[in-house]
C-alpha cells in the first residue's frame, strides 16, 4: 500500500513516487466499477510525485502528466530532458478543454467519451444496438444472419484489466464470405470500423458507438456486403 511507502520515505527522507498510470479524477464505485484509485486519492496518501497519462481514464489527448510537491516539480522543470519531452500546445489546449469538463462531473461523464462509455446504463446500450440491429436486418438480411447479444466489453489500455463491462451488441454471421473478409473490408473502409470475431460472427458492441455515428456504422456495413 502507498501509506507504508510513504512512511517508509518520510523515515529515510526519500521521496516517494506513485506511477498511477490511468489518471481517473471520478470516483467509479458509484457506477459499479471497483479498483481504480483517483488521482486525489493518491496524493491525498502522502505520495510525493504523481503521474499518470493524459488519455486513458481521464479521457483526453495522449501525454503524460506529473503532479507532486511543489520543490520535486521545479527540480523536474530544470531537468534538460524536459525540453526534449514538452508536448505541443496543440496538446495543450486540448488537455485544458478536457480538464475544463471536469469542473462539473456530470458533464465531464456525459461528454468525454471515455466516461460516458464506462458508465452507461445497459439499457441505453440495449436500446443503441437495437437502432443498429433494424436497419442492418432489412438491408443485408439475405447475406448475414444479424441478432443482438448480450456480451462483454472491456476498458483496454491497461486500464482496468480485470474488469469485464456487461453490454449489447449486434452480431454479425455473414452467409456467402468469410467473418475474416467482413472483418477486413470494415478496417479497411472509410470511414475504418473496427469490429471483434467471436465464435464465426463479427461482434459491434454497442457501448462503443455514439448516436450520431449509427447511421454511418450501418452504411459501412451495408457497403461491405456490396
Amino acid at each position: 500500500p502507498i501509506e507504508k511507502l510513504v512512511k517508509l520515505g518520510r523515515e529515510f527522507r526519500i521521496p516517494v513516487m506513485d506511477d498511477l498510470g490511468s489518471g481517473c479524477l471520478i470516483n467509479l464505485e458509484k457506477f459499479g466499477i471497483y479498483g481504480e484509485p483517483t488521482v486525489q486519492e493518491v496524493t491525498g496518501q502522502g505520495a510525493d510525485i504523481v503521474t499518470f497519462s493524459g488519455d486513458k481514464l481521464l479521457g483526453g489527448p495522449q501525454a503524460g502528466i506529473i503532479v507532486g510537491r511543489e520543490k520535486l516539480i521545479q527540480k523536474i522543470q530544470k531537468n534538460p530532458m524536459l525540453r526534449a519531452m514538452r508536448i505541443d500546445k496543440m496538446t495543450f489546449a486540448a488537455l485544458e478543454a478536457t480538464f475544463m469538463q471536469y469542473l462539473d462531473e456530470e458533464k465531464a461523464i456525459r461528454d468525454i467519451p471515455t466516461l460516458r462509455m464506462l458508465t452507461e446504463p445497459q439499457d441505453v446500450i440495449r436500446k443503441r444496438a437495437k437502432r443498429i440491429l433494424t436497419p442492418l436486418n432489412k438491408a443485408v438480411s439475405g447475406h448475414a444472419a444479424i441478432e443482438l447479444l448480450p456480451d462483454q466489453s472491456r476498458a483496454g489500455g491497461g486500464s482496468l484489466p480485470e474488469t469485464d463491462f456487461p453490454t449489447y451488441a449486434v452480431s454479425v454471421k455473414p452467409l456467402n464470405l468469410s467473418v475474416n473478409a467482413l472483418e477486413k473490408k470494415l478496417r479497411l473502409g472509410n470511414p475504418p470500423v473496427i469490429a471483434r470475431i467471436k465464435e464465426e460472427a463479427l461482434l459491434i458492441d454497442a457501448r462503443t458507438v455514439q448516436d450520431r455515428e449509427i447511421k454511418e456504422l450501418v452504411n459501412c456495413v451495408i457497403s461491405a456486403f456490396s
